[in-house]
């Protein structure tokens, strides 16, 4: 039973997220796993941490296999990989990840067995510690996070606006550690604690509808209108000699078509131009001098080429064209994809051969630099870097008014992946109090007010372009200032939870062999 309850779990994980899952199972995705980590802990205790460690990793493995299914096309597609090693790599990956839910449900099985039923209550702090250690651990991958499930639901994710995205993630996990402890007991201080939690749940989405019903955001700060290029470039041209001057024309006139309708800063996707936009000057010129004739701000996607005495590098990068056509500045990516943009642990990697001879060797950037052009301040986050919070929030210290995030999905193909992506950006939007703009080489390109609305978007594969009127934003939210705190918080009480199971653990031996030693 405490094995069908743990793959339960997996499947409701997975069908909280985008484009086939639904927000509402997220509420209570955990509570079948706290049941049969609770169950497991209190009538097999014998069995220790393997047991409860188990059920934690059947959970992560059937969601991060629905959640992540994507990896198979990206690897077989575009990475060469015969379909049965995609597949592989993909299990790798999700068996991996697999393991933060499995170290939680040892630390909630610590907890029961430490304090009983009420050692459930520990459970969210546990699954919020284990979530924000996956974002960290080896350069993180902090894909689908709990929190973000709640994306299109306005009221509730103003909370991030305060706790982050990680707070919504404990919002969530405690409302299934209710239904969990509701589930295995029947005592009423726990059925009170439970009615606790959703008086709780009303209040914050009382309180986070009464935030967007204010609006102070989108009636403050000055009007800017954005022209976002979505170029539909197919990745198998992207950098083919022959394709090269069709993609740059491609992008002039879509460019030209944002500037006459009144665009005055235009965002290129990521990777745009097919060539090093600094190297070689020849070929960037028609873009600047569009940006002097129009007296317009472009934001240009492009890999940099650096040499040196130290060697050769290459960043993915983005560059700010000023109105006067004069590059005012760049920022490389600092957060690159595994076996996308570098190949982690080549050696060992040894079966994957063909992805790693493919797969170009990017060098992080160091630096959260913002670029400003126009009167824009902007924080640019490449590619999937959106989906770390420190990352947008590094921009918004540093003045950024607006939040930018390019990229170019064209490897996820029609897959849940763009899906996913643009939705764990609209959170950034609400954590910050940014408007976000994203501009995606085959989509999805959109805009996102502060408080996590859609207000446009468009379709996959598709040439087009759109504009759209944001404010550039000073103030800042709670979580802005504060940062990740109830992460932190979190992490505390699950190491307070591992270190006292280990003490009583000690104690009990050494009160089995006392007799002996005395």
């Amino acid at each position: 039973m405490t094995t069908l309850l743990a793959l339960l779990s997996g499947g409701l994980l997975a069908a909280s997220f985008p484009k086939y899952g639904h927000p509402a199972f997220a509420w209570t995705a955990l509570a079948p796993l706290f049941v049969a980590v609770a169950l497991r802990a209190t009538r097999s205790p014998a069995a220790g941490s393997r047991g409860v460690f188990a059920l934690g990793w059947l959970t992560g493995i059937v969601h991060f296999s629905l959640t992540v299914s994507w990896v198979v096309e990206v690897m077989n597609l575009h990475g060469g990989l015969p379909l049965p090693v995609a597949w592989a790599v993909m299990l790798l990956l999700a068996s991996y990840l697999a393991l933060y839910p499995a170290l939680c449900a040892v630390l909630v099985g610590r907890a029961v067995r430490q304090f009983g039923v009420t050692g459930l209550w520990l459970a969210p702090a546990c699954w919020v510690a284990t979530e924000w250690l996956r974002g960290w651990v080896g350069g993180g991958f902090p894909w689908a996070l709990l929190g973000t499930s709640q994306a299109s639901v306005t009221p509730v994710i103003q909370l991030a606006s305060v706790t982050g995205v990680f707070g919504v993630s404990a919002l969530l996990a405690l409302v299934s550690a209710a239904a969990a402890v509701v589930t295995v007991t029947r005592r009423p201080r726990h059925l009170w604690a439970a009615g606790g939690v959703m008086a709780l749940v009303a209040l914050v989405t009382a309180l986070g509808a009464w935030r967007v019903a204010g609006g102070t955001l989108v009636l403050s700060g000055p009007v800017l209108k954005v022209g976002l290029v979505q170029g539909n470039v197919a990745q198998g041209q992207k950098w083919d000699p022959e394709f090269r001057q069709e993609i740059i024309d491609r992008y002039l006139r879509l460019s030209r078509q944002v500037i006459d309708v009144g665009a005055r800063f235009v965002v290129w996707p990521e990777a745009s131009t097919p060539f090093f936009f600094e190297a070689e000057p020849l070929r960037a010129e028609p873009i600047r001098a569009l940006a002097r004739e129009t007296r317009t701000a472009i934001l240009i996607g492009s890999d940099l080429f650096e040499r040196d005495a130290a060697g050769d590098r290459i960043y993915n990068s983005a560059v700010m064209v000023g109105e006067d056509g004069t590059s005012r500045g760049s920022y490389s990516k600092m957060q690159l994809v595994p076996f996308g943009e570098y190949v982690p642990l080549k050696s060992l990697l040894f079966f994957i051969g063909p992805l790693v001879e493919k797969v170009s060797d990017f060098t992080h950037g160091t630096d959260p630099t913002v670029l400003e052009a126009s009167g824009v301040k902007t924080g640019v986050a490449i590619c999937y870097e959106v989906v770390y919070p420190w990352i947008p929030r590094a921009f918004a210290e540093r003045g950024a008014q607006l939040l930018t995030t390019i990229t170019n999905d064209a490897w996820f193909g029609v897959s849940s992946a763009p899906y996913q992506h643009f939705e764990q950006a609209s959170v950034r939007a609400v954590e910050q109090g940014r408007y976000l703009v994203r501009a995606a080489n085959t989509g999805i390109s959109g805009v996102v007010d502060p408080y996590g609305r859609t207000i446009v978007t468009t379709g996959l594969f598709e040439e087009t372009a759109i504009t759209q009127d944001v404010r550039l934003i000073q103030s800042r939210t709670i979580y802005s200032y504060l940062g990740d705190v109830v992460a932190w918080v979190c992490a505390l009480a699950a190491a307070m939870v591992a270190v006292t199971g280990r003490r009583r653990r000690q104690t009990a031996a050494q009160s089995a062999a006392g007799g002996e030693q005395l």
